[in-house]
């Protein structure tokens, strides 16, 4: 498996008032190029955490990131990152917002005419054309999310690094958005790292499953391939006896080889 995301012996510990928090221990990941992991695990396993690594928002207390080869050392371009909360400035309208993402990355070289045109493809992509004009007040919680993912995929980024984008979401929007994501991937190609704490989402979307212990001193407990065609169709799923079988079996490690003991 060729290597273009390498998280290497990586060690995580927060400086807190009552001493030192271990929060990820002996963490070993290769990804590959084009490659969909899930990160999954109870909440305070480190996931979050391990994410904001490979963003560069966060430097390890002990081993080594690379992304091509190169050592992140830092937040880059050719990483681009989605959370929860969409971070939409809502003073900006929808284009507004991507726009300057665009402009931050590729305005030294490009004209106004060229970012514009980046800007309403990346709106298009997430089919958001008819509502660039918008401000955030006046779009739905699903349409800010969207905007964040076309913000991020404006930038080109060689990795997308997405921490639970819909998680705040309801149920049918979130699938929506998750059916738009698979097609959007596709067709960009990009490597995603993704923190979820829902188990369909991560088979439905991933190529690998990287479980999580439990916190702290998290580290990987396990690794499950994620073996089923592409296109992926939720209905057509439903019936499939692999998936399921996947399913069982990242359940079987978060609540039965990871539950916590009751308080």
């Amino acid at each position: 498996m060729e290597k273009y995301v390498q998280v290497e012996n990586v060690r995580m510990v927060f400086n807190t008032k009552k001493g030192p928090f271990v929060a990820l221990r002996d963490i070993n990941l290769n990804i590959a190029q084009g490659e969909f992991i899930a990160l999954i695990g109870h909440s305070g396993c480190g996931k979050s955490t391990l994410l904001n690594l490979v963003a560069g928002l966060t430097l390890p207390s002990d081993g080594a990131l690379l992304c091509a080869g190169r050592e992140i050392a830092g937040p880059g371009p050719e990483r681009g990152v989605v959370f929860q909360n969409h971070s939409l400035l809502p003073w900006l309208t929808c284009f507004e917002n991507v726009y300057l993402a665009v402009e931050r990355v590729f305005g030294r070289d490009e004209s106004k005419a060229s970012l514009k045109e980046r800007t309403h493809e990346a709106l298009a992509l997430v089919g958001l054309s008819h509502a660039e004009h918008r401000h955030p007040h006046e779009i739905s919680g699903g349409m800010k999310q969207r905007v964040g993912i076309a913000r991020a995929l404006s930038m080109q980024p060689k990795v997308l690094l997405l921490d639970e984008p819909f998680g705040a979401l309801d149920a049918l929007t979130r699938a929506h958005l998750q059916d738009e994501l698979m097609k959007i991937t596709a067709e960009t190609r990009s490597t995603v790292v993704m923190v979820t704490h829902d188990v369909d989402e991560a088979v439905l979307l991933s190529d690998r499953i990287v479980m999580l212990t439990n916190g702290p001193a998290a580290t990987i407990g396990e690794i499950l391939a994620v073996d089923l065609p592409r296109p992926r169709d939720r209905l057509a799923l439903a019936n499939e006896a692999k998936y399921h079988e996947y399913r069982g079996a990242v359940l079987d490690f978060l609540y039965r080889r990871q539950l916590r003991p009751a308080a």
